[in-house]
């Protein structure tokens, strides 16, 4: 494992060597931007650990951290551990039941509040008696203000460091069950994740899109850790809104993100060119290239040299399709507790339907029941203030068990089938893994988002919201008539390749759509599978009495 800076001791390096670099890219609403030098990032997160350090709070102090991605999400960070504290991030999506939770749990000693949308109801759960500093695009709460605070304090003059052992962290799950806990992560476990971006061979000339919540692990991995020990630029998305605009602001050379957006970004492209005709295209030499560089650089995705897709399964389809276009989608595997380090498929080596071998320094096997065990350089020191769940975690050799279940193959590389809990038992006794029929259903171009149930049934189920180019279909002519025997067709494909016990009784179109915000999605987009069966759960007895392969809810 690399024996490099740690993420400090490499920011002091920039801060010295490349003052004048850009860094850090902020939109500020309405078109402008505000840019950041090493030098000017590195002096607001100097001024603000001056200030830190003057509040007297004890050694060692849990400060929250709670907005969007913005640099100053970043400079924050920076800032708290060279005030000798340790950050743990909210999501910017919570709940308020949520964020006193995690406030009261952690006992933090103050909240850094910023961008935020929707803050009126997640405020009551932060206490009124936490102290709070707002910095810019902070919703209009109380709290002291950045540029109060920017302008009275003097930069910190020395350049603390921290020794590897020092509890740098605390992410808290997204909670798919129960109530979140702590993941403690050191500096070096943190650090040790540096090799990712070193076996891509990141260098300071790449250039990444932070969108994917910062305070989730894997743009904690790819993005701060990454960004801090290689120097590369950072933008920052606005909104969901601006998103592809924002893409095409950056021009990625990086570029990672979730199924859902993958498969969003397919069914745009086939909305304006019909499959048949993108084949077609696809298939004439000369225009072949011309077609791929359109879309890539229509998609904002025409520099990206590594692009990768994680959180959950991403059908072979949808890689073959990105893969004719010229981006190979790279799959990688990790959690919390491993700070995102354990599994990727490599450029030239990839294996559809694996998330490919384990990283440099990470040791894999199968355990008990199928289930993944995985030790890597950068699996937690445990979940904080909670020593039983801590024990649970491991084995005794030191392996976290991920709660996965999986297969290895001869050459090592790792095929996730399924959770452990998410297994359930059909009334005839047979247990079904539904990830794996998931993923099969999501190939269906007018599908966006899917999930089996049937716990204690004859047959599973399957729940499904569509794609906009499957709702814009039901509202043409006989759009509807059409697609239902299209989904019938693509339930008796799946089925004719599922074990009997497997096979689904039925597809439920449902309308809404399942989001991190209606509580149906974590904030990375996981389903969350207890509430989604809660809210649709009055209507199964009806639906399995329809004897309807396709039921429109």
């Amino acid at each position: 494992m690399s024996t490099s800076p740690l993420q400090l001791e490499s920011l002091y390096s920039f801060e010295k060597n490349r003052p004048q670099a850009r860094w850090l890219i902020q939109p500020m609403g309405n078109g402008a931007v505000k840019e950041f030098t090493f030098a000017e990032a590195m002096a607001e997160a100097r001024r603000l650990a001056t200030h830190l350090k003057s509040l007297g709070l004890p050694p060692k102090s849990n400060i929250a951290l709670f907005s969007k991605n913005t640099a100053w999400w970043l400079i924050s960070d920076i800032a708290i551990w060279m005030a000798g504290h340790i950050s743990v991030p909210l999501y910017p999506t919570l709940t308020a039941e949520t964020i006193g939770q995690i406030l009261d749990h952690s006992e933090s000693r103050l909240i850094i509040i910023g961008k935020l949308d929707g803050f009126a109801a997640m405020e009551p759960g932060i206490p009124a008696s936490l102290p709070r500093i707002l910095t810019p695009l902070a919703p209009n709460t109380r709290g002291e203000a950045w540029d109060t605070i920017q302008k009275a304090s003097a930069p910190m003059a020395e350049s603390p460091t921290r020794p590897a052992d020092d509890l740098a962290t605390i992410i808290y799950t997204s909670g798919t069950t129960g109530v979140p806990k702590g993941v403690m992560h050191s500096f070096g476990t943190m650090c040790a994740s540096r090799a990712l971006v070193e076996d891509l061979h990141v260098t300071s000339e790449d250039r990444m899109l932070s969108y994917l919540p910062l305070s989730h692990v894997f743009e904690r991995t790819i993005v701060e850790t990454g960004s801090f020990c290689m120097g590369f630029q950072v933008f920052f998305a606005e909104s969901l809104e601006t998103f592809v605009k924002d893409l095409q602001r950056a021009r990625p050379t990086l570029f990672v993100s979730v199924p859902r957006l993958w498969l969003k970004f397919q069914a745009g492209v086939n909305e304006k060119m019909p499959p048949k005709k993108l084949n077609r295209l696809l298939s004439i030499p000369i225009v072949s290239g011309i077609v791929k560089k359109k879309i890539l650089t229509g998609l904002g995705l025409d520099q990206v040299r590594f692009a990768g897709s994680g959180s959950a399964p991403i059908p072979g389809p949808v890689i073959d399709w990105y893969r004719r276009l010229g981006l190979d989608l790279l799959e990688g595997y990790g959690m919390s507790e491993n700070f995102s380090y354990s599994h990727m498929t490599k450029p030239g080596q990839m294996k559809v339907g694996t998330v490919g071998t384990p990283q440099r320094g990470v040791e894999h096997r199968i355990g008990e029941g199928g289930e993944i065990l995985v030790k890597s350089p950068c699996n937690t020191i445990g979940y904080y203030k909670q020593p039983e769940l801590t024990k649970e975690l491991f084995t005794p050799d030191g392996f976290v068990k991920t709660g996965d279940q999986g297969e290895i193959d001869a050459s090592g590389n790792l095929r996730i089938t399924g959770r452990v809990k998410e297994l359930f038992k059909t009334s005839k006794g047979k247990y079904v893994a539904p990830a794996p029929i998931e993923n099969r259903l999501l190939t269906h171009p007018d599908l966006e988002q899917a999930m089996v149930a049937g716990a204690n049934q004859g047959q599973p189920f399957a729940l499904a919201v569509l794609s906009l180019k499957g709702k814009n279909r039901l509202t043409a002519g006989e759009g509807r008539q059409q697609l239902e025997a299209e989904l019938k067709a693509h339930i008796d494909d799946i089925n004719a390749k599922l074990d009997s016990h497997e096979q689904l009784e039925t597809l439920v179109v449902v309308t809404d759509e399942w989001t991190a915000e209606n509580g149906l999605l974590t904030p990375t987009l996981k389903l969350k599978r207890s509430a989604i069966e809660k809210k649709y759960g009055g209507n199964v007895e009806t639906w399995y009495r329809a004897k309807t392969t396709v039921i429109w809810a």
